[in-house]
């Protein structure tokens, strides 16, 4: 029966370690990733990697990239040319084509060209260097790139320079004048954000402690625990991107040395996005790049750099605990505030994605964030299917393949089938070349009330929101699981600043309302459009809209006007779509009670 191979348990319980949800032996992390060439992916996520592809990427003028480094003329400033590189590489291991193979021989070969015997690989003036705000931000992630061209395509010239750009950074660190961050304005982990993460990288593939024990002792990463700084303040303490970055260093570390105070500031980081109101609703964090908690959802809010650090992050603590809530925060994350950093054809890319107001695209194809959303794309494939010790575990649905090798060496196949989040019904075909027994793992998102999941022919099974449902047997070539994660819009209760208003999401997906979609309302403020009251009884979805994506969902419900009339019938309907609709203005609105209104249920968890 299938009751008997159902074990709905949270993998984080199935391994409990004490206090703490990691593995007792942080070494032998919970799940393990997958390698580019096991995965192949289609449906939303497929397209949205495709369009980077095809639409971004490809159409970007290196030069633009490169120029400044074959002048070295620069007294400050920044590029993001290591971020190129480790996004060509990523991408050229996924999707292993004749363009993407170029391309980045190509830019290997002009970029190793332009080191200097030093080692020095930057773009400063001779007198800028490594003082230059930015400089070691830039060396770090050039450094960074050429050992991701090492690890997907085994490029020793990539790693021999990486290590050049490391030692250079390391000779001359002690150039550095004590009063550094008041000369610059920033604190210095912000102005070298990447070093420790490189230099860790670094460490583990070659085994030289020079690079751990800098990280250690120099720059005293495991003692590193600074409280959350809300503001943009004097040397921007509490700048997202950076603190979350350092904070993965933390993380990367103690996968080889178990230290408590490097996993702190992960586990600080998330106890504010979570408990202290630091995360809105899509799953970006933030104004003007710095932590807040008031929930404005105007203007600057979610910096791209941040919400793709948050999604790494939500990574790496996935794998360690194992807690399936980290997969929803992804889910949550990569279709609202990711996506939408994004314009529907691929080309442009956001600085920040707000959820009231208008949204802006960013004008270069330089710099942090679209060198950041470039790279967070190429890492969707590695998010959906995970290595565990007793079989593999899925965190993402989406239409996809992975073809790799179980635990004991036997080759199977994983082809998943599905609309999602269009649609929750996912048919998964388990393919070993023989029978073999394993544990297949399914990610139960928090909000999917009444799912059920079926093995082959037999009974449709309940099985719990927010665990993993773990299905163990003896697979056969050809078996077959059914998933199914029941679909229902649903009003989500606001905070702070969005006290007395909800917003309407479905599944992972939130929906905003986009004046150019609604003649009513096509000529109204944005302010005025958080003022609508919808009459929660008319909300019906999700519906087919192909308007954003094919393939795609909106919303419908009736509303009234600011104003007195609250009288049945309301006075029109108003079509939501989904949030990365470049258009949309508003996403919060008051409602007319009674309602049926809940709490999001990422907000308060303790992981």
């Amino acid at each position: 029966m299938v009751r008997a191979l159902l074990v709905p348990l949270r993998l984080g319980w199935l391994l409990m370690a004490a206090a703490v949800s990691f593995a007792a032996d942080p070494r032998e992390a919970r799940l393990q990733p997958v390698a580019y060439d096991e995965v192949r992916v289609a449906g939303e996520l497929g397209r949205r990697i495709d369009i980077t592809i095809d639409n971004h990427l490809l159409k970007l003028d290196l030069d633009q990239f490169l120029t400044p480094f074959r002048q070295r003329t620069a007294r400050g400033g920044y590029i993001g040319l290591g971020k190129l590189i480790d996004a060509v590489a990523r991408f050229a291991a996924y999707r292993p084509e004749h363009r993407l193979k170029t391309l980045n021989r190509k830019l290997l070969r002009d970029v190793i060209a332009l080191q200097e015997p030093d080692g020095y690989l930057g773009m400063m003036a001779p007198q800028s260097r490594i003082h230059a705000l930015w400089d070691i931000h830039e060396l770090s992630y050039v450094a960074h790139g050429l050992i991701t061209e090492y690890e997907l395509f085994g490029e020793t010239v990539a790693l021999e320079a990486a290590r050049k750009i490391a030692d250079y950074i390391i000779r001359h660190w002690h150039e550095l004048p004590a009063d550094w961050p008041k000369r610059t304005g920033v604190a210095t982990h912000l102005a070298v954000t990447s070093l420790e993460r490189t230099l860790i990288r670094l460490w583990r593939v070659t085994g030289d402690d020079r690079y751990k024990d800098f990280c250690l002792r120099q720059r005293q990463l495991a003692d590193w625990a600074p409280p959350i700084e809300l503001g943009r303040r004097p040397l921007i303490k509490g700048h997202i991107y950076a603190y979350v970055c350092r904070a993965l260093a933390g993380l990367e570390l103690y996968r080889h040395e178990p230290r408590d105070g490097l996993v702190e500031p992960a586990k600080r980081a998330v106890r504010f996005l979570l408990r202290e109101d630091g995360l809105t609703v899509t799953g970006g964090a933030g104004q003007w790049e710095c932590w807040t908690d008031d929930q404005d959802g105007r203007i600057a809010l979610g910096e791209t750099c941040a919400t793709a650090y948050q999604i790494r992050l939500y990574d790496r603590l996935l794998r360690l605990s194992g807690r399936p809530e980290y997969g929803d925060l992804i889910e949550r994350t990569v279709y609202n505030a990711l996506f939408g950093a994004q314009s529907p054809d691929g080309r442009r890319i956001r600085y920040y994605t707000p959820f009231e107001g208008k949204r802006a695209y960013f004008e270069l194809d330089t710099y942090c964030c679209p060198g950041n959303y470039r790279r967070i794309i190429a890492e969707l494939p590695l998010l959906i299917y995970y290595r565990h010790a007793e079989g593999l575990a899925i965190n993402l649905y989406a239409e996809s393949r992975y073809r790799g090798r179980l635990p004991d060496g036997t080759a199977v196949t994983l082809v998943q089938r599905t609309r999602y989040p269009s649609s929750g019904s996912v048919e998964i075909t388990v393919d070993p070349v023989r029978p073999a027994r394993f544990a297949l793992w399914l990610r139960v998102p928090l909000w999917a009330t009444g799912a059920t999941v079926r093995v082959n022919d037999g009974q449709p099974e309940p099985v719990s929101p927010g665990t993993y449902c773990k299905l163990s047997r003896r697979w056969r070539p050809g078996d077959r699981v059914s998933l199914n994660l029941p679909l229902r819009a649903r009003l989500v209760r606001g905070r702070k600043q969005q006290y007395g208003r909800v917003a309407v999401l479905c599944g992972p997906l939130v929906y905003c309302l986009n004046p150019a979609r609604n003649a009513v309302v096509s000529d109204w403020a944005a302010a005025d459009l958080c003022r609508l009251t919808l009459d929660a009884k008319t909300l019906t979805g999700p519906l087919p809209d192909d308007s954003m994506r094919p393939g795609g969902t909106c919303v419908k419900v009736r509303a009234w006007p600011p104003g007195y009339r609250v009288v049945r019938p309301a006075d029109f309907e108003l079509v939501l779509t989904e949030f990365a609709d470049p258009g949309g203005r508003a996403t919060y609105f008051k409602v007319m009670l009674p309602a049926v209104v809940r709490d999001d249920e990422l907000v308060g968890l303790e992981l």
